[in-house]
Formats: C-alpha cells, structure tokens, sequence
C-alpha cells in the first residue's frame, strides 16, 4: 500500500463529514463487525480500516453516529479466527466484513443469514464460499485478490531482474487451498524458466528463518511470497531474510516493495476497501449479497523498490521499469 496514502486515509479519517452523513435523531444504529486477519499494531492495516471508515462516511455511514464498526483481530491464528467469526455470529450485526480466505470457512459455518462482505479473498468458487461470481447465491459476496494465473507472473518477474536464479523458493500456507493452488501455478511454469522449485511454510518464524538459510546455502536462488494471512504476520521478517541472504524475492502485495523488498506484482488493496464499503452501503440499502457479483481487481501493480535492487547488486532492465507502476528510488 501507498505509505502516502496510508497515511492521508489515517489523518483524513479525522476530518468533517458530509451533512448528509449525520443521522437524524432516533435512527438506527447498524452494526458492522470487521475481521481483520492481520495484526493491529500494523499501520497498513489502520490504514485500510480508516479507508474503510472514510468510504462509509462519504456515502452517509459514520462510525459512531448511524453505524457502528466492531474490529476483531485474527492476526494469521486460526483458531483466534474460529472464536471471532463464531462471536460475530451470535451477536448478530448488519454486515459482517471479513478480510482474507481463512475466515470464510468459519463465518459460513458459523452463519448462513447475516450477510458477509469479503475482501482479499481467492477462488472463493473453487473453496465454496459462492455459487459463482456473477451470482453469489448465499449470504457472502466481496472482491476476489486475482486468479491463480497471475501466480506465473512472479517467476517470470524474478528471471528478468535476476537471469542467472535457477533456483526459486516459495513461501507459503500449506493449510490453504489458496496457498496450494499459487505454488502449483508456480510449479508449472518454472521448468520452462530453467528455474527449480521448492516450497517454504510461513507456519511460525523460526520455521521460516531455519529455511531459508538452509535454502540460500546453495548459490542461485530466489524467493516468491505467496498471498496468505501468514504473509502479512511475518512481513517484516520474511523481507528482511530476503536482504540478509542475498535473495531476489517478488512479493504479492505492494506494501512489501514499499518497505524494502525487492518488487511486488498483485491487486491494490485500497481498492478492496473501498469496494466492500460500496457493498455495504447497498446492502444497507436493501440489496442481498446472494445478487451482488463477486468483483475481480480491473489492474494489477507492479512496483519495484531500487534501492533493494542496489543492494543486491542487481541492474533492473530499462524495459521493467518502463512499465512499473511506481518505482521506488
């Protein structure tokens, strides 16, 4: 995510409403419980709440006014993800916003009637979550992160920045669908890259440093992040690995390039939140999530941090970053 625009959403949360956004007295307070599956001391993640907050309110929702948003915090644990979307449920609010693919499961078992608006989510056909995209069917519809395609992107990126990597290393939640479906995108077009593949679990951080040094004692390798809940939790060590052992590594999201790896490829998460805070408002409005299409990203992003790219010793080509989105100086 943009640091800049992290931070103008955090301070524009603060700022004067729309009139039109405040209730009239004895309006009904709606609820909104939000299951965040990252960590709160994250300030990407504040970031994208206050997005959220700022979206509702341009179109007349204001937290604390006629709308009330409840944040629970699974920070990548499962089963902290299990107790929440259980509490959601009982509690019953209006909407219940979910971010990322490991809530869903617990969510739909735990409700089938308060309607879910998700976001950061992948395949949510192939794991159940809806009928199909352009008809949900059931009480859940949000934005899908890409399709699994988009997997074979990131070795191609690594190889034109690094030629002489044979070796690739992917970083991912073996426990989920979505994690297996990336490596095996990944799996399949490395051999036409001359590149080997093996994989990596973002299970706990001593599982991931033990790894990767085992994995960069042999010459020529390089590393992709896959999309996962876990990613996200271990950002900060998984990037810092990446530059400690000399390993050019392509990341999913654009926060990664944005606090210090090497280059990312994927959606723009900003747009996720500001999609799902339209979702609610029409289904405040009286629209039903099983009618409103699950939306795939319009754009992909690629960003390319060239500081990191210096300090690996890397020359990326002119023709790369002619068609990067930002480039990180």
């Amino acid at each position: 995510m943009r640091r800049r625009e992290v931070l103008s959403v955090i301070g524009g949360a603060a700022m004067a409403w729309p009139l039109r956004a405040r209730a009239q007295q004895g309006e009904r307070m709606r609820r909104v419980g939000v299951l965040m599956n990252g960590n709160a001391s994250d300030q990407e993640q504040q970031g994208l709440l206050a997005m959220l907050t700022q979206t509702l309110a341009k179109l007349g929702w204001m937290d604390g006014r006629n709308v009330r948003i409840e944040i629970r915090w699974a920070e990548g644990i499962l089963s902290d993800t299990r107790k929440h979307a259980e509490e959601f449920a009982a509690s019953k609010p209006d909407i219940i916003l979910a971010t990322g693919t490991v809530a869903m499961g617990p969510l739909l078992q735990a409700t089938q009637t308060v309607p879910i608006v998700f976001n950061n989510v992948a395949d949510p056909v192939g794991a159940g979550i809806v009928d199909s995209l352009a008809r949900p069917g059931g009480n859940a519809t949000g934005f899908i992160q890409f399709e699994y395609t988009l997997s074979g992107k990131w070795p191609e990126l690594i190889k034109k920045v690094a030629p002489d990597v044979s070796r690739v290393a992917v970083l991912r939640d073996a426990a989920q669908p979505s994690g297996i479906g990336q490596f095996a995108v990944i799996q399949s077009v490395t051999p036409l890259l001359g590149m080997e593949v093996s994989a990596i679990n973002v299970r706990d951080a001593g599982e991931i440093e033990r790894a990767v040094a085992k994995f960069a004692a042999t010459s020529n390798g390089s590393l992709i992040l896959t999309a996962s809940a876990l990613a996200l939790v271990h950002r900060e060590l998984i990037i810092k690995l990446a530059a400690q052992h000399r390993l050019p590594a392509v990341y999913y999201r654009r926060n990664f390039a944005d606090t210090g790896g090497l280059m990312s490829y994927g959606y723009d998460v900003i747009e996720q939140f500001r999609g799902a805070a339209g979702y609610i408002d029409r289904i405040f409005k009286g629209e039903k999530p099983a009618d409103l299409p699950v939306q795939a990203p319009t754009k992909y992003e690629l960003v390319i941090n060239l500081k990191t790219a210096k300090a690996l010793g890397l020359t990326v080509p002119q023709s790369l970053l002619s068609t990067a989105d930002e480039v990180i100086e």
